[in-house]
């Protein structure tokens, strides 16, 4: 019997992002409103245990997400934090004027791949999206400003309404995206139906497409792979990620799905395995417990501060000294 040799994956990067979504993704799908005050201290213990992105809202009317409603103030309070990312939601032309008038890094543009959910979530085609990344582009570069424009493609495994779809769908509108003006795109699994083998050959073959504008890998841990499709992403030269501090957040159209990937399992994880996010692990750990105290009666995910971190651990960049 002949053996056919496998190609061998990239070595793994010896940095990563992690970039902090649970103040907008965690918080929107939850009943609880964090005071502004509260939200400002997360941001500033965040800061202070090394996350150097954070999406810290979402401009949509108060409305429809009074979770949110405080944005704009979240935004100002991160700008005075020295070498932080700030970055924000938007889901329309309008919100992309508030987040310019803001003075966000970036502005995060949902599009899923799905017909059916993206009539559900924003009451648009996914080329309808596209259209408006068009929009946002063109107003963005009028009023002079700086702040980036990702559009991020959800739901790029599969829906919890439509069923399948299609990747050569998820590339199409991938490609559309950056044609209508998108300075970064990136690729989520809304609805947690990803698996490592999908993760690698979708994500080879968007870098194909985006090359250094494919910019970040949004998991959610669903079915319990979120961290197993972080390392397979992982193979194919992607380094930055999405993640809730406790897991928390979901999806409003996936029932029973849990949020992102936790933070702090994350931020182990990578060290773990040489990689360093400049994160302390410690310093998040305790900030996990802080937010608990925010969201009393609120189902928290994670595994890591169950057990807190081994004896035996050593973070990567102190590996890499020795």
């Amino acid at each position: 019997m002949t053996s056919h040799p496998q190609a061998r994956p990239a070595p793994w990067p010896r940095h990563a992002v992690i970039r902090e979504v649970g103040l907008r993704d965690g918080l929107q799908s939850l009943q609880t409103i964090v005071p502004t005050a509260q939200k400002i201290a997360w941001i500033a213990a965040a800061h202070a245990a090394g996350q150097r992105e954070i999406e810290v809202g979402s401009f949509v009317p108060a409305r429809l997400l009074p979770q949110l409603a405080d944005t704009a103030e979240l935004v100002a309070f991160a700008r005075t934090l020295p070498g932080l990312f700030v970055s924000v939601l938007v889901p329309n032309l309008r919100g992309a004027e508030s987040a310019i008038a803001s003075g966000a890094d970036l502005m995060l543009v949902p599009l899923s791949a799905s017909h059916a959910h993206s009539l559900a979530n924003l009451r648009k085609t996914p080329d309808d999206v596209v259209a408006e990344v068009a929009r946002i582009r063109a107003a963005r570069d009028a009023a002079g400003s700086k702040t980036l424009i990702e559009g991020g493609v959800g739901t790029a495994f599969g829906c919890t309404i439509q069923g399948h779809v299609d990747a050569d769908e998820v590339l199409r509108l991938l490609q559309a995206l950056l044609d209508a003006g998108a300075d970064r795109v990136s690729l989520a699994d809304t609805v947690g139906y990803a698996d490592p083998r999908a993760v690698r050959a979708l994500f080879e073959r968007a870098l194909r497409i985006g090359g250094e504008r494919f910019h970040c890998g949004h998991f959610h841990d669903t079915r319990g792979l979120g961290l197993a499709n972080v390392l397979a992403a992982l193979d194919t030269g992607v380094t930055r990620f999405d993640a809730c501090l406790a897991g928390i957040g979901g999806c409003p159209h996936a029932p029973g799905a849990s949020g992102n990937v936790a933070s702090e399992d994350l931020a182990y994880m990578l060290a773990s395995v040489g990689i360093d996010t400049g994160v302390d692990i410690d310093a998040l750990l305790a900030l996990r417990r802080e937010v608990a105290q925010m969201l009393p009666g609120e189902t928290l995910h994670g595994t890591l501060w169950r057990a807190g971190l081994p004896r035996t651990f050593a973070p990567a960049a102190a590996r890499a000294a020795a």
